[in-house]
């Protein structure tokens, strides 16, 4: 019998179709998952603590596939997902329409100066002028990283008439490869950083970078707080170098209170939300496992398939 360990968060959505003839044990908290994962087959582990995933895992000894919600999965130990040779479904895609919509939105607010409208809005102040005069048309982007977020960012901004480049091995039309899109800096107006988190993306804006930029340039980032100088930013910012930054992601998260990231006008941080802007996340991520359950269980293909050596 197929053993299965699962996050009791999932469980009202996966219980009532998951097919006879399996042995699922459920948890809800870390120490159940340690009991509940000896001896399993199929995991998803699942939990708010990432720290207790990483336990979860390095007690799954058995364990043959382990499935995730989370697209990046950095905080995991490759080393034992290489050692064990398991397989590694994640959620790429599964946020990828919600998170392209914020980095609109997160784009929009800055030419528009939206902040500032709301902030007048709560002192019943009428404005007689805007404070964004932005146009997101005629503009230029730079996109780099070009998975499932990606692609679905690149159409959004062009039907806003932005002229989108993209930042990738394969050649194309608009396209930069990793070892021209540095020197390129100042020809765009949008930055935004869409890449995985690995040892090659860490830090790969940082104060060279910056320094490059226009001085009305403004950079997006949902992809992981650390692909970013994040010292090197608040300098750029502080001496309005760029014009701003839009960041779902900081380093660490949850920002301390007393950071001073918080107190910049020109940085936008709406705290790693992107990806939770919706309520379908669960019903994609127990749907794309059900299948993937049948397929496995069949002996078939499951996907996406997250590889740990490239850590995406």
């Amino acid at each position: 019998m197929t053993t299965l360990a699962i996050s009791g968060l999932i469980r009202p959505l996966l219980e009532p179709q998951l097919p006879d003839g399996l042995d699922v044990r459920w948890f809800m908290t870390a120490e159940e998952a340690l009991a509940a994962v000896k001896g399993a087959e199929i995991g998803w582990f699942d939990m708010n603590d990432k720290e207790a995933m990483a336990k979860a895992l390095h007690a799954a000894t058995e364990l043959k596939w382990l499935n995730s919600i989370y697209a990046g999965l950095d905080f995991l130990p490759m080393d034992v997902l290489i050692e064990r040779d398991i397989t590694v479904t994640n959620g790429v895609g599964i946020n990828a329409v919600t998170i392209a919509e914020y980095t609109i939105m997160g784009m929009l607010n800055i030419a528009k100066g939206y902040r500032e409208v709301m902030r007048a809005a709560e002192r019943r102040e009428w404005l007689f002028d805007s404070p964004g005069k932005r146009e997101l048309a005629g503009s230029k982007a730079l996109l780099l990283g070009y998975g499932a977020i990606g692609k679905l960012i690149k159409p959004r901004l062009e039907a806003f008439d932005v002229e989108v480049t993209v930042v990738r091995r394969t050649p194309g039309e608009n396209t930069l490869g990793p070892d021209e899109w540095r020197g390129k800096l100042g020809e765009f107006d949008w930055i935004i950083l869409a890449v995985p988190s690995t040892p090659e993306t860490e830090n790969m804006i940082g104060a060279d970078e910056l320094t490059r930029m226009k001085s009305d340039a403004v950079l997006v980032n949902i992809a992981r707080g650390e692909v970013v100088d994040q010292p090197a930013l608040v300098d750029a910012l502080q001496a309005k170098s760029i014009e701003g930054a839009f960041l779902d992601v900081t380093t660490p998260e949850p920002l301390p209170e007393d950071h001073v990231l918080w107190t910049l006008d020109n940085a936008h941080i709406s705290m790693h939300l992107s990806g939770r802007a919706q309520d379908k996340m669960f019903v994609r991520s127990a749907t794309r496992f059900l299948e993937n359950l049948e397929n496995y269980l069949a002996g078939k293909p499951v996907a996406p398939i997250f590889d740990p050596k490239l850590g995406y």
